[in-house]
Formats: C-alpha cells, sequence, structure tokens
C-alpha cells in the first residue's frame, strides 16, 4: 500500500511538470522615426518605405526580428543598390551588407546497383571503378555484387558589390536578424504566469533597440547616388508564456478542412517581432 502511494506521487508531480510551460516569447513592437517616410501597407501587409524612385518593404515578424527588405524599383531605368555603401545599424553600431564573400552551390548525385543469386563461396577483387565490393560466387557461375559511386559538382562566386534591379522588378536582401538576447528589465516577468504578463513601454529617447537600414543607390548610370536611411525603434516589449502566444489551428484551403493540425502564432504584425527562450534558471526578472 505504501509503494502505491509514493508511485501515486510521483506520477502526480510528473503530470504537474509537464503542464509547465517552459517555452516563452519576447515580444517586441517597433514603431518608425519621424525623419523616416514610412507608411504602413494593408493590402499587402507589409511596411512600406516610398519614395520618388523606389518602394522598400518591410515584414519584421520573425524569430530575432528580420531586417530584411524588398527593393522596388518604381522607375523606367535600372537602379543599382550599392551594398558596399549600404549598412545595418543596431544602437548606433553599423554592419556591412558587402561583406567581399565567396559563396559555394554544391550538388551530388548517387547510383547504387546489385544482382543475387544463391552462392557458397566469399571473394573479394577489384572492379573497374576501382572500389573493393564484397561479392559471393555461386556454384551456377552467377554472382551478388552491390556497387555505390557518388559524384559532385560545385560553383562558386562572389558577393555581389553593386544590385541592379532592373524596371518595375523587386529583388529581396536579407542578412541581419535584429535581436539575439533577451531584454531584462524589474517591469517584467522573465517567466510570467497569465496575470504576470505586462508591457513595458518606451520612447525612442529611452528605447533599448534603435535599428535601420541605411541604403545607397543610383536610378541608371547617373553620377550622383541617392542615400536614404529607414529607422525604427522598439516602443513596446512583452513576455509570454508560449500558450498565450501559440494555438493549434486546423489547415483550410478554399473552404476545405484538412486532416492535420498545425500550431500558428496569435497577433501576428508586420511591424512585431519576437525572441524564443526557455526557462532554464530561477529569476523572476
Amino acid at each position: 500500500m505504501k509503494k502505491m502511494k509514493l508511485y501515486l506521487v510521483a506520477l502526480l508531480a510528473i503530470v504537474l511538470t509537464s503542464c509547465v510551460t517552459t517555452s516563452y516569447f519576447q515580444v517586441y513592437k517597433a514603431a518608425f522615426t519621424k525623419k523616416t517616410n514610412l507608411k504602413d501597407s494593408l493590402l499587402v501587409n507589409e511596411l512600406v518605405y516610398e519614395d520618388a524612385n523606389c518602394k522598400v518593404s518591410y515584414d519584421l515578424w520573425d524569430d530575432g526580428g528580420n531586417i530584411g527588405f524588398k527593393f522596388y524599383n518604381k522607375t523606367d531605368k535600372n537602379i543599382y543598390l550599392n551594398l558596399e555603401e549600404s549598412f545595418f545599424i543596431f544602437n548606433g553600431m553599423a554592419y556591412n551588407y558587402y561583406q567581399n564573400r565567396v559563396f559555394t552551390n554544391s550538388k551530388s548525385t548517387g547510383i547504387s546497383a546489385s544482382s543475387t543469386s544463391a552462392s557458397s563461396k566469399h571473394a573479394k577483387g577489384m572492379n573497374n571503378l576501382d572500389l573493393i565490393p564484397n561479392y559471393k560466387v555461386s556454384k551456377n557461375g552467377t554472382s551478388s555484387v552491390g556497387v555505390t559511386t557518388t559524384s559532385g559538382n560545385s560553383v562558386s562566386y562572389n558577393e555581389e558589390k553593386i544590385v541592379c534591379i532592373p524596371s518595375m522588378t523587386s529583388k529581396i536582401i536579407k542578412e541581419y536578424s535584429i535581436t539575439h538576447s533577451l531584454y531584462r528589465d524589474c517591469d517584467l516577468f522573465k517567466y510570467p504566469r497569465k496575470r504576470q504578463i505586462k508591457t513595458k513601454t518606451f520612447k525612442k529617447s529611452d528605447s533599448p533597440l534603435v535599428f535601420s537600414n541605411r541604403l545607397t543607390y543610383a536610378v541608371g548610370q547617373t553620377v550622383n547616388p541617392v542615400t536614404t536611411e529607414n529607422e525604427f525603434y522598439v516602443t513596446e516589449i512583452t513576455n509570454y508564456p508560449e500558450k498565450k502566444i501559440v494555438e493549434t489551428k486546423v489547415d483550410e484551403f478554399c473552404g476545405q478542412k484538412g486532416s492535420l493540425e498545425k500550431r500558428v502564432f496569435k497577433n501576428v504584425s508586420t511591424d512585431k517581432f519576437y525572441f524564443h527562450y526557455f526557462k532554464t534558471d530561477k529569476w523572476k526578472h
């Protein structure tokens, strides 16, 4: 009887532990500085900076934040985006988009072949592919042979200093995440329960994250480049347990529901991003 009670207590402890949330999300909301002519394009669900020559579109929602952008050429000429003079700027630190890298794409293929038969003797030998297969010699002369060959090729190319965007087309530039660390504050519970969820608000002057893309481009063959800066700053930070920000839904297409469930985020917005973290200590804040 005593053993049964101990077993039930242990089982209850396991069940209660499994119900405790260990996964959390820090969600950031961003706004734009006054000097940046940004507007929220609801039709395309993205944030759009626009001048006379181009549209630069953003969707920040990603783990760590996505500061990558889509550059659309509005003109009837080529636009040349100079990555050597374009930067991601985070809290006053500039990071180059052009890094003089060499990229390599590799591709490999494999072929295997075999034949089998009854056998009574083992042997080894060298074939014309310089491979050493194991095979068996049967009484009637047939054999069992297994051979695998692989071949591959790779193409290397240098990173572009200047990216050409043809008239009325777009190109996507993606290089950096916004943040790789958790923001901690005495006003925010690090591992909040439902009633402990709070939002910390900021002005630009006290925001912990101010970031931008400073881009330089030229229209056609002009010698006068244009420099523009798309600047953001974080206005709100909120910590959530996973169950408050993630829900389970059945996939649906053209009115037909699928058979599989998938986990999706609630309240996704192009001016928000998140940092996913787990409970690893006993800190309150």
